[in-house]
């Protein structure tokens, strides 16, 4: 495994980061708490000692399944990263969305980041990771309804507590990163990438270079597209979010497996699969720190942490983007 600083703190993490959404069940068609719980443990063995998670999923339960999972472990070697201002039980802030918990009942979930609402956040994630504090906390999305200063206020105080040790955000653009800046250190942006979703090339990835702030690429894999294993005609389970989402019509499957079969040759020769070929390309693009994976079962997260251990030289890396580079999806 390979470790990269944030930004200019000195908390150093696993390039490949287990990405803890889907152990959550909610929005993934459920999950098995054991596999998930075994998955993290087997990846750490193997290197991945960051463990990226957040309330919201599961509403509690990822959290509580990480809190499971490390609770042997030195808490020094295992890296926390959770979020904070997507609140669930309470109405109150910018309605983000109507969804069902994991029991299929209805319920809305709010962006809200108001202090009280962020220390609130902080103590029961601490609480359900069984842990005294987080190595990085980020505000989960933009909530309109509170102004920033007040929110990184509240996260510099449970810095200064000790709760906290960095700060970060997930899903700004450089606007608002800019922003957030005036009041905290922030070392890093959390932000949607992957081979068929590079538009924060544009704006964002620059400023970051640029004033040394580390981007966290989540979903590298396109929530299972680049894998190669879904095919035309794929049934989703009912809750499964992916059914809904563009990348995943049977069109965009066809072009997008057109593109890995160019490239699977290269992974072939790299005795790796298609996954690994990609996630070891996405981490070598300019300003991506490291890529934030999931994984439901030990094997899955085994082979994540392998992907690491393929070298790729600038001439393989170039041979993939010019075929990536002329994929074109439908909408």
């Amino acid at each position: 495994m390979k470790y990269r600083k944030l930004g200019h703190s000195d908390l150093e993490v696993s390039v490949i980061t287990f990405g803890a959404w889907a152990a959550g069940g909610w929005m993934w068609g459920g999950t098995e708490r054991s596999e998930a719980v075994k998955a993290i443990q087997d990846s750490f063995h193997a290197g991945v000692t960051s463990i990226d998670t957040a309330p919201v999923y599961g509403q509690g339960l990822s959290e509580e399944i990480v809190g499971e999972a490390i609770k042997d472990f030195p808490r020094d070697k295992v890296q926390i990263l959770t979020k904070y201002g997507m609140r669930w039980d309470i109405a109150k802030g910018d309605l983000a969305m109507h969804s069902k918990n994991n029991e299929g009942q209805d319920i809305d979930i709010y962006k809200y980041a108001g202090k009280e609402s962020v220390i609130k956040e902080c103590e029961d994630s601490l609480r359900r990771l069984g842990t005294d504090y987080i190595d990085l906390y980020q505000i989960h999305w933009h909530d309109k309804t509170t102004p920033i200063e007040e929110t990184m206020e509240a996260v510099s105080t449970l810095i200064e507590q000790g709760k906290v040790r960095y700060a970060g955000v997930c899903n700004y653009d450089a606007e608002l990163m800019k922003e957030a800046a005036k009041y905290i250190n922030l070392v890093s942006d959390q932000v949607p990438y992957s081979m068929v979703k590079r538009e924060n090339e544009a704006e964002l990835v620059p400023y970051c270079m640029e004033n040394n702030k580390s981007i966290l690429a989540y979903s590298p894999l396109e929530r299972g597209l680049l894998t190669g294993k879904m095919k035309p005609g794929h049934q989703f389970a009912p809750d499964d979010h992916r059914a809904s989402l563009k990348y995943y019509k049977d069109e965009n499957l066809k072009r997008v497996n057109s593109f890995l079969d160019q490239i699977r040759p290269l992974a072939d020769e790299k005795n790796a699969s298609l996954g690994q070929l990609v996630l070891r390309w996405t981490v070598e693009q300019p300003g991506i720190t490291i890529a934030l994976v999931g994984a439901r079962d030990s094997a899955q997260a085994l082979q994540n942490a392998a992907a690491i251990d393929i070298d790729l030289s600038q001439k393989e890396i170039s041979f993939i983007t010019e075929h990536l580079n002329k994929l074109e999806l439908v909408n």
